[in-house]
């Protein structure tokens, strides 16, 4: 039953987060037209009917699957097959311990929605975003071509760069909450400032939440930090792929998306956290409660935290079609001179502010 649970578990997360890829595909092209004043994608149809061009996403996918596979002759045949695959499957295994929703009791069954409860999950998810990095630089090697190994450098500096920022900006939130646990942070989020106000990350490190979106933003590799594709210059890492190994590419670029916003939902907005929700329903602090059923209260966790992700998946589609893309240096500068030494900062000034607290 145990393992049957865990299965359970992984196919769920599995289909939420390709079903945010589907999701995210057609929004995107919508969305963009929006802004720009077109009508966009609504040709693909089945009988004639088009349902404002959802069908899209599927015409690519069948698209990408049926198209040639391309090799460079002078490419390394293996590392160019494994590179789109490693990126996929680091990109997936990352969601193993963000965590869907709390720990509920059915019967004799105690069931936590998550994969994996690691005591240093946020490490967990680091450690996987760092190996992703190789799959970037083995996709503009193997290729053969300097473009494309010139994509793949510029992936591997500026996602090793941003990840520092990140790691840097999210120190104030472990020294407050106390854990390095993505569950025990997220509970840590239900208690009450001053009897009435969530303890949100986003409360109590403003700094922290702003550093860290962008920083995540940069990861994801999408405009204005698509430096990585530079569709304009004709460099990328992936210019030598074509069919389903594209596909995996343009799927991973989505899942990182959907991963950014899965961290900034989990450690500044409460995760799966509702205010005033508990595990036997809502309890107010002018002593009002509301009893649900612990499914009532399983399903408002899952749907609170989908909303949220959903919400920073479309702001970050909103910034994409909305700013222009940064130089290289203007990159590099913002990232090392500007974002790191505020993260810096914002350490500082918690650890002042506990030490101030705590002597009091």
């Amino acid at each position: 039953m145990e393992y049957f649970i865990h299965f359970t578990k992984a196919f769920f997360i599995f289909t939420v987060v390709m079903g945010y890829m589907f999701i995210l595909s057609w929004m995107e092209r919508k969305q963009s037209a929006l802004m720009q004043d077109r009508i966009g994608a609504n040709r693909a149809s089945i009988f004639g009917f088009r349902f404002l061009g959802l069908f899209h996403p599927i015409a690519d996918a069948i698209k990408l699957l049926t198209k040639e596979d391309f090799i460079p002759p002078s490419g390394n045949r293996f590392l160019h097959t494994l590179a789109p695959m490693s990126a996929l499957f680091f990109a997936l295994i990352s969601f193993a311990v963000i965590p869907f929703g709390g720990i509920y009791q059915f019967g004799n069954h105690t069931i936590s929605l998550q994969i994996l409860d690691l005591n240093v999950g946020i490490l967990y998810v680091f450690a996987i975003m760092s190996m992703g990095v190789y799959s970037f630089v083995l996709a503009g090697w193997s290729s053969d071509n300097n473009y494309a190994l010139l994509g793949g450098l510029r992936a591997s500096s500026q996602m090793i760069s941003y990840e520092i920022t990140m790691g840097a900006t999210i120190i104030g939130l472990f020294m407050i909450y106390g854990t390095l646990n993505l569950q025990e942070i997220n509970l840590a989020q239900g208690q009450l400032l001053w009897g009435w106000l969530p303890m949100w990350g986003v409360l109590v490190q403003p700094l922290g939440f702003i550093l860290f979106a962008t920083a995540a933003m940069a990861e994801t590799k999408r405009v204005p930090f698509d430096i990585p594709e530079g569709e304009s210059e004709i460099i990328g890492y992936f210019i030598e792929y074509s069919g389903m190994k594209f596909g995996m590419f343009y799927t991973t670029d989505f899942i990182g998306t959907v991963l950014a916003s899965s961290l900034i939902t989990t450690l500044f907005f409460g995760g799966w956290q509702v205010p005033y929700l508990t595990s036997n329903g809502f309890s107010f602090p002018e002593g009002t409660i509301i009893l649900l059923s612990q499914t009532i209260v399983m399903i408002l966790h899952i749907s609170s935290f989908l909303f949220k992700v959903f919400f920073f998946c479309f702001l970050m589609m909103l910034v994409r079609w909305t700013l222009p893309r940064f130089r290289w240096d203007q990159l590099m500068k913002l990232g090392w001179t500007i974002m790191l030494p505020l993260s810096i900062i914002n350490i500082v000034i918690t650890g002042l502010i506990i030490l101030i607290k705590n002597s009091a």
